[in-house]
C-alpha cells in the first residue's frame, strides 16, 4: 500500500528521512515506468520497417538524447540503491551515507519532473519526449513526493556540510562500498598521489610542461600501466574496478597522471582481445612495465567522432605497410614509443569496413627533435588544460610499420577492435571524472572554511554550504554508477550501456564540482593562482573526449530504443 507522505516529513532538527531505503525503492518503481512509457512513445516515432531510423532518431534527437539522460539517472539511482542496501546489511549505513541517498534521490527525482540538464542551456523537460502531464503525474507517488519535498533541504545540505568538516581527514565522504583490498589500493595512491603530484601539479600546469620522467618511472613501479593486463604478461591482473580507484585517486591529484594509465590500458585492450599470441608476448610486458609508452592515434582533421570516415591510408610495401596521411589530438605523442595507428587499408572502402590498426613503433623524442622517426612529423597544440602530455597534431608520409605489427595479422578489423576497448576507456573517463570533480571539493571545501566575508566563514551561509553538499552528493552518484560499469566487466559482461551512462553523468558532475568550485573562490577562483583554476580547464575536456557528450546519449539512445 502506498504510505502517506505526511508520515515522512524531515525538520530542520531531524534532517533525516525515516524508512529511506524503501521509499527509494518505491521511487524506482515509479520511475522506471515513465521510462518505459517514454521509451514507448519515443520508440513509435523513431522506428522505420520494425527497425529503428537513423534519419528518425536525428529528426527528434532532442527527445532520444533527453531519454538517454532519464534512463543515465535512473540507473544511478538504482545503483544508489544497492548501494545504500549493501551498507545497511553490513551495519555501516550511517548518518553521511542516508543524507548522501536522500539529497540525490530528492534532486534527481525533482529534475526528471521538473527540468534535467543536459547542458548548460538544454533543459529536458518529459513533455519534450511526448509525455503528457497524465503521464507525469503518475511519478508522484507518495515516496517521490516524501523525497522530492524533504530530501534535498536545506537542513539536510547544512548537517551533510558540517559531517563533511569533521571528515576532512577520510579519503571520501561517506563510505565507498568497496572491499578491504580495492580500500587498501586507493589509500596506496591517495598518499602516493598527496606527496608526489598535487603538490607539483599546478605548477606543471602552468609552465605547460610535460610530467616529470621520475613520476612515470615510480607510476610504473607502482604497478599502474600493467594493472589490469593479465599476470602471465608481467601485469597485476587485477580489476577494471581497481582502474577505477587508480584513475580516481590519480586525477584527484592531477588529471594528466590520472590520463597516463589510459593510452597503456587501451593498447593493452586492443592486443589482448585482438592481438596475435606473437603480438602479446612481444608488447604487453612492455607496457605492463612502462618500458614501452603507447599513444593512441585515430582521430583526424575534420572527421572527429566520425572515425568511420578515416582517410589515413596504410598500403603494402613487401611485407610491411607504408602509412600517409594526417591526425590530429594525438595526447602524449612525442616521447612514446609505440602508437595504436588506425588507417584505412582498403581504398575502395569509405566506412569503417576498411580500417585496420597498427601497433606503429617509433623513436620517442625530446625538446630538440619531437618526432626523429623517419616518415612522420608534428607540432604541438595549444590547450586550456589536460596538460602534462601535449597534444599533437601528425602527419605521416611514407611511414614504415612493419607486416607483423598488423594487429591481429588481419586487415579491415580495425573498427571492430577498437570497439572493443570503448567499454574500459569510458570507464576510466568516468574514474577520471570523478577525481576531477573531487578536486574541486577538495579545494573549495578548504577554502570555503578559511575565506572570512561579513564576519565569518564562507562556508556558513547556506549557498556556499548547498554547493559543497551537492558536489559531495554528485560524486558518490557518480562513483557508484562507474563502480557498477566495472564490476559488469569484471563479471565478462557487455557494459557498454553501463559505460556510456557512467561517462556521460561523471563528466557533467565534474564540470558542475569545478564551476561552483570557482564560483566559491569568487575573483580569486579567476586568478592563475589559484588551483581551482586549472581544476576548471581540465575538467572542461572530459564530456568531449571518449565521445563527447552528444555522442554518448545517441549511442545510449539507440541502446534503449533498439
Amino acid at each position: 500500500m502506498p504510505r502517506d507522505a505526511d508520515q515522512m516529513t524531515a525538520t530542520p532538527d531531524q534532517p533525516l528521512l525515516e524508512d529511506l531505503p524503501a521509499l527509494c525503492e518505491e521511487a524506482l518503481t515509479a520511475l522506471d515506468a515513465l521510462i518505459a512509457k517514454a521509451t514507448e512513445t519515443l520508440r513509435g516515432k523513431v522506428m522505420a520497417g520494425g527497425k529503428v531510423s537513423g534519419p528518425l532518431i536525428e529528426t527528434h534527437q532532442v527527445a532520444a538524447h533527453g531519454l538517454a539522460w532519464l534512463a543515465t539517472y535512473a540507473q544511478a539511482l538504482r545503483q544508489m540503491q544497492g548501494w545504500a542496501l549493501a551498507l545497511q546489511g553490513e551495519g555501516r549505513f550511517g548518518e553521511t551515507e542516508q543524507l548522501i541517498l536522500q539529497i540525490a534521490f530528492g534532486e534527481y527525482l525533482w529534475q526528471v519532473y521538473g527540468g534535467l540538464p543536459m547542458s548548460q542551456g538544454e533543459m529536458l523537460r518529459p513533455q519534450d519526449i511526448g509525455l503528457s502531464q497524465e503521464d507525469q503525474r503518475a511519478l508522484m507517488v507518495p515516496a517521490v513526493m516524501a523525497l522530492t519535498r524533504d530530501g534535498n533541504t536545506q537542513a539536510a545540505r547544512s548537517r551533510l556540510v558540517a559531517l563533511m568538516q569533521d571528515q576532512t581527514a577520510r579519503s571520501t565522504l561517506g563510505a565507498t562500498g568497496l572491499d578491504d583490498e580495492l580500500e587498501m589500493i586507493r589509500d596506496q595512491f591517495r598518499r602516493f598521489s598527496q606527496e608526489r603530484v598535487a603538490p607539483h601539479a599546478h605548477g606543471w600546469h602552468l609552465t605547460d610542461s610535460l610530467i616529470p620522467m621520475e613520476i612515470i618511472t615510480e607510476m610504473a613501479g607502482l604497478g599502474v600501466f600493467g594493472l589490469t593486463i593479465p599476470e602471465e604478461y608481467g601485469g597485476l591482473g587485477l580489476s577494471k574496478a581497481s582502474m577505477c580507484v587508480v584513475s580516481e585517486e590519480l586525477s584527484r591529484g592531477y588529471i594528466g597522471v590520472g590520463s597516463l594509465g589510459t593510452r597503456s590500458e587501451i593498447a593493452a585492450e586492443l592486443i589482448l582481445c585482438g592481438g596475435t599470441e606473437a603480438q602479446k608476448e612481444k608488447w604487453l610486458p612492455g607496457l605492463a612495465s612502462g618500458e614501452i609508452l603507447p599513444t593512441a592515434v585515430f582521430t583526424e582533421p575534420n572527421t572527429g567522432s566520425d572515425l568511420g570516415a578515416l582517410r589515413t591510408r596504410a598500403v603494402r610495401d613487401g611485407a610491411d605497410w607504408r602509412i600517409t596521411g594526417n591526425k590530429t589530438w594525438i595526447t602524449h605523442a612525442a616521447r612514446t614509443h609505440m602508437m595504436t595507428l588506425l588507417a584505412r587499408t582498403d581504398p575502395a572502402t569509405s566506412d569503417y569496413r576498411g580500417l585496420s590498426m597498427f601497433l606503429a613503433e617509433k623513436t620517442p623524442g625530446d625538446d630538440a627533435a619531437p618526432f626523429p622517426t623517419p616518415g612522420m612529423s608534428g607540432g604541438e597544440i595549444g590547450v586550456l588544460g589536460y596538460r602534462g602530455m601535449k597534444e599533437y597534431e601528425l602527419a605521416f608520409d611514407g611511414f614504415t610499420v612493419a607486416g607483423d605489427n598488423l594487429l591481429g595479422g588481419e586487415t579491415g578489423q580495425g573498427f571492430k577492435q577498437l570497439m572493443e576497448t570503448f567499454e574500459s576507456a569510458r570507464i576510466q573517463t568516468a574514474a577520471r571524472a570523478i577525481g576531477v570533480a573531487q578536486s574541486a571539493l577538495d579545494v573549495s571545501l578548504a577554502y570555503a572554511q578559511d575565506r572570512k566575508q561579513f564576519g565569518k566563514a564562507l562556508i556558513d551561509f547556506p549557498r556556499v554550504s548547498g554547493k559543497l553538499a551537492m558536489m559531495a552528493v554528485e560524486i558518490m552518484v557518480a562513483r557508484q554508477l562507474t563502480y557498477f560499469s566495472a564490476r559488469q566487466k569484471d563479471a565478462g559482461k557487455r557494459c557498454d550501456l553501463e559505460a556510456g551512462m557512467a561517462k556521460l553523468l561523471g563528466a557533467r558532475v565534474a564540470w558542475a564540482a569545478a564551476d561552483n568550485g570557482l564560483q566559491i573562490h569568487g575573483g580569486n577562483g579567476f586568478a592563475l593562482e589559484y588551483p581551482i583554476s586549472r581544476i576548471l580547464c581540465d575538467a572542461r575536456i572530459l564530456s568531449i573526449f571518449e565521445g563527447a557528450a552528444e555522442i554518448q546519449a545517441q549511442v545510449i539512445a539507440r541502446r534503449l530504443l533498439g
